[in-house]
């Protein structure tokens, strides 16, 4: 099996749907050696901020000198970015090899009458695998969705159990209200672990609370409300936080200070398991840790900024960090949303600010909304709305209304990026860089 076979046959797994659940994971894994139960963890759940926190922890133990091994979905721009030791991704030799490991293993299930594996525990067996062959001192594992019922949850006790900010999404295959989408997010706190979680609203603290005191486990809540000192650009981010003073962050939307204190809350739990770090590696791996697609420059004529937000919290995330640092330029929107995600809610919440719209989609995502039916629920809030047949007529609509004085803002789905953003954009996401080449005018 070479790369692209094995690109074709993850790519096949999705016929399988998603089944929450453990038995076909434990299943898979069991015919791999159980790879899964020689690793320690640092497990995160939540709704927005999973993928931030991942970078920001595997950055400093990498600076630390621990073998950090990470996994993450899903991925902006190809799989292999899902799969990371030291913050390198698996090659794609390698990703073939276990990939062929993984299949042999899946096909051997199916013939024996039990359902084929779900794309991601095809993908989620392959992590476990490769990154126990590849020694890992520390893995840094991210939820896909949910927690109790993820694939990911077949580990044992983590070390550290991350929390980052919970709220509405995934509403269909979650629960209809706060309590129940948290009640899945703590279903990866297991007797033993250590969980550190951001301050959440009342109706989610309660849950973590309850479901701490019944595995008997501690719980640290990290208060973003204790950082001190903010100052903010968009060349990156200081704040001061217990006793750290004047810490620096590349990111830059205003919520990433968030993320930040919940990730030296994290660090300090770790550090009582055996896993020290210095203040020295801490600001170092602070100041270095980049997430792509995550408000994230790219160019700088027009400004143009692109960020995941896709749900209702994500989008008011995104609303502070427009408001804050764009007062009174020229916005242009481009949007691309999900037909499963709570759009209207997400229009209602952004379109005060840009003077025009552009929608669009990845055709080749089943899931996209429509652009013309976008541009529909867009028009009541913003009458400058155009449907674009695809990312790229959009990126360059939306430069062209912007200006060499404007601001570009693209977000919603992070399965049309790739597309929208173009080869050079591509290259700067590639090589983890906050701030991208400025496009030539």
């Amino acid at each position: 099996m070479n790369y692209q076979e094995a690109l074709e046959y993850v790519e096949g797994c999705k016929q399988y749907g998603i089944v929450p659940g453990l038995d076909s994971i434990r299943r898979l894994l069991e015919k791999l050696g159980n790879p899964q139960e020689k690793l320690k963890y640092v497990h995160i759940a939540g709704t927005n901020g999973k993928g931030s926190v991942l970078a920001m922890l595997s950055s400093v133990l990498t600076r630390a000198g621990y073998r950090t091994g990470t996994y993450s979905s899903p991925a902006v721009l190809e799989p292999r970015e899902s799969f990371q030791v030291n913050r390198k991704m698996i090659a794609k030799t390698e990703y073939a090899r276990y990939m062929e490991r993984v299949s042999r293993a899946a096909e051997e299930l199916a013939a024996e009458g039990f359902p084929h594996p779900t794309y991601f525990e095809v993908e989620t067996a392959l992590a476990f695998l490769w990154l126990q062959e590849k020694g890992c001192d520390i893995v840094v594992l991210e939820t896909g969705m949910g927690g109790l019922e993820d694939a990911t949850n077949v580990i044992p006790a983590p070390l550290v159990c991350v929390l980052v900010s919970i709220s509405m999404d995934h509403m269909g295959a979650l629960g209809d209200t706060l309590g129940k989408i948290a009640a899945q997010k703590a279903g990866i706190i297991k007797p033993g672990s250590r969980v550190v979680s951001l301050k959440q609203p009342q109706e989610a603290m309660e849950v973590i609370r309850s479901a701490c005191e019944e595995k008997g486990c501690s719980l640290v809540v990290a208060d973003p409300e204790k950082a001190s000192g903010i100052r903010r650009s968009l060349k990156g981010q200081r704040f001061s936080y217990g006793g750290l003073k004047n810490l620096s962050i590349s990111l830059v939307g205003t919520w990433q200070i968030d993320n930040a204190v919940l990730a030296l809350e994290a660090l300090r739990a770790l550090s009582e398991t055996g896993f020290p770090v210095s203040e020295e590696k801490v600001r170092q791996g602070l100041s270095e840790a980049a997430w792509p697609g995550r408000f994230q420059v790219l160019e700088g004529k027009p400004l143009f900024v692109v960020d995941g937000a896709h749900n209702e919290d994500g989008a008011r995330r995104l609303m502070e960090s427009v408001r804050f640092y764009f007062t009174n330029r020229r916005i242009v929107y481009i949007m691309g949303i999900l037909m499963d995600k709570e759009a209207e809610k997400i229009v209602r919440l952004t379109c005060d600010a840009p003077s025009a719209v552009i929608t669009t989609s990845d055709s080749e995502n089943p899931r996209s909304m429509p652009p013309l039916l976008l541009a529909d629920l867009v028009r009541p809030y913003c009458a400058n709305v155009t449907a674009a047949d695809s990312p790229q007529e959009a990126a360059e609509l939306a430069r062209l209304l912007a200006g060499k004085d404007g601001v570009v803002v693209a977000f919603g789905s992070l399965s049309f990026q790739r597309k929208l953003l173009g080869s050079t954009a591509l290259e700067t996401l590639q090589n983890g860089g906050n701030h991208g080449k400025q496009r030539k005018n």
